[in-house]
């Protein structure tokens, strides 16, 4: 599929909002292409979009242990459609959702499902490594148009599905900024790096450990559900390392640091997006405290009128890939406010998608990746995820 460049603007119902900006489009929002303008309808256009029979999926886990990043990111979606709904009557799209639990077994028989009901015309997701690979060609096969505003795999980009789109930055960039903080900021030259041996956690793991070279003193890897880290946690105190890196998920991250602590390791915990929820300070308490995360995310506080407009929806704050899954859920809605109410045209349309999002400025290349890419670190700090810097 070739993916020409038109210039597209706000998308139904989008908050326009600068990185930095934070400022809000209350005027007619349009939607433009290189042949004619039309009314977006979600910025309080005169005309509303109609539409019949249109519905967006969203995919990944909304149960089980791993079911906090897919709530933040369902939710994102959820407001986005809300607002375009209540802006356009006659274009009720609706929200399907297929709970992954973060299970790469069970993703082909969801995409599936997806599939097999025609009104599906965008999916929001998979959320996760594994179960975008599981999924990927069954979602390519059928020409369904995927967005993934959380699955950071770099292999993802290169299988040639032309219905893979990824909003954010991949590991191949998240993996070196870590690694850039650890050996600059840190300033640390001993680091153990440890994976959970999945899509997600190993792929960033090894990147990390391509990248530190001689920096890193010992490698170990472990597996997802792990309770007990007694044999790494031998390993890394031998080790003599300072910092370690984990790549994996906040469920076991936040076991392990509590573990480490209770053995009286003192090093720098280091940890990529997949632990950037509430939940891993919850599992870990006090033991949290200082950890290090890196995300291809946007701090809320860079997006406040979106960080508002969701905290008034649902009287909480916006979690990891909640802004994400807002932009992700505003391009297929830019495309239905376009005509594409068919996954071609709506493949078509996602394709040669540019437009300003809460996040950043939108647009993808020849293989599905975002042509803007961001990475944060974070830390815990008095028991909150909160901005530390920007890694350039």
């Amino acid at each position: 599929m070739i993916r020409n460049k038109t210039w597209l603007v706000a998308g139904a119902a989008l908050l326009v909002l600068g990185a930095c900006g934070g400022t809000t489009d209350d005027t007619q929002s349009t939607t433009s292409t290189d042949t004619e303008t039309t009314t977006a309808g979600g910025g309080g256009g005169t005309e509303g979009v109609t539409c019949d029979d249109v519905k967006m999926g969203f995919f990944g886990a909304l149960t089980g242990d791993y079911a906090a990043l897919g709530i933040n990111i369902r939710d994102g979606v959820k407001l986005a459609i809300d607002q375009f709904t209540e802006a356009n009557p006659d274009c009720a799209v609706t929200l399907e959702e297929y709970d992954s639990q973060g299970s790469e077994t069970a993703a082909p028989d969801l995409a599936q499902q997806a599939i097999d009901d025609q009104t599906v015309i965008g999916v929001v997701g998979p959320a996760f490594s594994g179960e975008s690979n599981a999924a990927g060609p069954i979602f390519a096969e059928a020409g369904l148009p995927t967005i993934t505003p959380s699955a950071t795999n770099p292999n993802l980009a290169e299988n040639g599905w032309a219905t893979f789109f990824r909003i954010l930055g991949n590991d191949a960039t998240q993996g070196p900024a870590a690694a850039k903080y650890i050996s600059e900021t840190i300033g640390s030259t001993k680091v153990f790096v440890m994976d959970d041996a999945s899509e997600y956690g190993k792929g960033l793991a090894d990147i990390v450990t391509e990248t530190l070279g001689d920096a890193v003193v010992e490698t170990d890897t472990t597996q997802q559900g792990e309770d007990n880290f007694s044999a790494s946690i031998t390993k890394i105190k031998a080790s003599g390392a300072d910092t370690l890196f984990y790549g994996g998920y906040y469920p076991e991250a936040g076991k392990l640091i509590k573990q480490l602590r209770n053995a009286d390791w003192q090093g720098q915990m280091v940890v990529g997006d997949g632990v950037k929820d509430e939940a891993y300070v919850e599992e870990g308490g006090e033991s949290t405290e200082g950890t290090i995360i890196t995300c291809p995310c946007l701090p809320p506080d860079q997006a406040p009128d979106f960080f508002d407009a969701y905290q008034a929806a649902f009287d909480t704050e916006p979690g990891t890939y909640t802004a994400e899954g807002y932009d992700a859920a505003n391009v297929f809605l830019a495309g239905i406010t376009d005509g594409a109410t068919e996954r071609e045209a709506m493949l078509e349309f996602v394709g040669s998608y540019e437009g300003q999002g809460v996040t950043k400025e939108i647009a993808f290349d020849d293989k599905g990746e975002s042509t803007n890419v961001v990475v944060w670190a974070y830390t815990v700090k008095k028991g909150k995820i909160v901005p530390d810097q920007e890694i350039k």
